[in-house]
């Protein structure tokens, strides 16, 4: 078979075939009923998003910067080195307080040994008292009896008046022992303390980030001299962020009333529930308004410090006719919804809308009853629409050549 008797057949077969298939027809659109629903009325307020972290990390003790490790615009995790000081002074005072405490343990062996020694002393002359005291106890037993001489005696008291001296300077001895064991262990929490003085003053000289943020300014150069309190960088968290607002006097008591609020932010029409309100208890004496902060979700995210956005407070509810936002069609500069009939037949028609509601739908202020239905896909209504109106050309069309061939 040549080329061209497989093409032509080919094509009538085609041909044959085309009148087989069969269009797929459009399903009609899914409806809902225009419905008159409580909505909440909110007052709406620009405002804008700080962060909940914000701080400047300061130098704790005196040096030189050795090191800087961040700049404006970097990220630095909890805990990350932001700046090292020169440690060379906190070292050496770190080195004499170790000696110091060394020096305090020695001296406090030195008095516990004098007080083992003086308890020793002590005993001994107390047991040496005991015997003196014996000893003339017995003699003065024999000179009352008239057995020794007065000398004898005298001997034997002068003895046991000895011993007890002995003993009086043994207690004082003892005494002087534990008071100069008791200054060596005040001399060594003395010394302790310096030792962990020490300790944190070379500590001090690596800051370090007190939580996950990014640099905002860098106040110090490297090489510079600072002391205590110095500023070295400021930082804030984006892991929390809140918004800022002022409301009116004469709005503030309807606010406070209900307490919820809602954020909106680059024309979002749902918003973002506020998940606490913070009041400050005064106002401002040259506006006359009243701070608020709206603390935010931690899972909230692209918002960032100094972004503008509108905070909605709830001051009341009202019955409002509302339709599902996704039903809502734009054509050009119009507005509106497509109105199906009783037939089935959708139509477009031009709404006034208002303010969109926290569940996704949108205020109809006029061009819509109560109990009409609307498509709740514009984009399949305008299709449906379209297709039904070529199937009725087409079948006008189909009616007057048949009547033309009846003629």
């Amino acid at each position: 078979m040549s080329l061209i008797k497989w093409f032509v057949s080919t094509s009538v077969l085609i041909g044959a075939m085309l009148p087989l298939v069969v269009k797929a027809e459009i399903a009609p659109p899914q409806t809902v009923e225009a419905v008159q629903q409580e909505v909440i009325e909110y007052l709406m307020l620009d405002g804008h998003i700080e962060a909940v972290n914000k701080s400047t990390v300061s130098a704790q003790t005196g040096g030189v910067i050795s090191k800087l490790n961040y700049d404006v615009g970097d990220f630095v995790k909890k805990g990350g080195l932001i700046a090292r000081i020169s440690a060379q002074t906190q070292k050496s005072s770190l080195k004499q307080a170790k000696a110091a405490v060394n020096e305090a343990y020695a001296a406090i062996k030195r008095a516990e040994a004098a007080v083992i020694q003086a308890q020793a002393a002590t005993r001994e002359a107390q047991a040496n008292y005991a015997a003196a005291r014996a000893e003339f106890e017995r003699v003065q037993g024999l000179y009352e009896k008239r057995i020794v001489p007065k000398s004898q005696y005298d001997q034997a008291e002068a003895a046991m008046k000895s011993a007890l001296a002995r003993v009086e300077s043994a207690k004082a001895g003892l005494n002087a022992a534990k008071a100069a064991q008791t200054a060596a262990q005040s001399g060594l929490a003395s010394a302790k303390a310096e030792l962990s003085k020490a300790g944190e003053q070379l500590g001090y000289t690596e800051v370090v980030a007190p939580y996950s943020g990014i640099v905002t300014e860098r106040h110090v150069e490297l090489g510079e001299v600072v002391s205590s309190g110095t500023p070295i960088m400021t930082g804030i968290s984006l892991a929390e962020m809140r918004a800022v607002t002022n409301i009116p006097q004469r709005q503030i008591l309807k606010v406070r009333k209900y307490k919820t609020a809602r954020l909106f932010v680059d024309g979002d029409k749902a918003g973002i529930p506020v998940k606490k309100l913070t009041f400050f208890p005064y106002a401002d004496p040259a506006t006359n308004a009243f701070k608020v902060r709206a603390s935010l979700d931690s899972a909230v995210t692209g918002l960032f410090p100094g972004v503008f956005v509108k905070l909605g407070f709830e001051i009341g509810k009202e019955e409002h006719l509302v339709i599902p936002l996704s039903a809502v069609a734009y054509r050009s500069e119009v507005t509106g919804a497509y109105v199906v009939d009783d037939q089935g037949m959708p139509s477009l028609r031009q709404l006034r809308l208002g303010k969109t509601t926290s569940d996704g739908k949108i205020r109809v202020l006029a061009g819509l009853n109560v109990g009409e239905k609307i498509a709740l896909d514009p984009v399949h209504a305008a299709v449906y629409l379209k297709e039904r109106r070529l199937q009725l050309k087409n079948s006008n069309k189909n009616s007057n050549n048949e009547g033309e061939s009846n003629e």
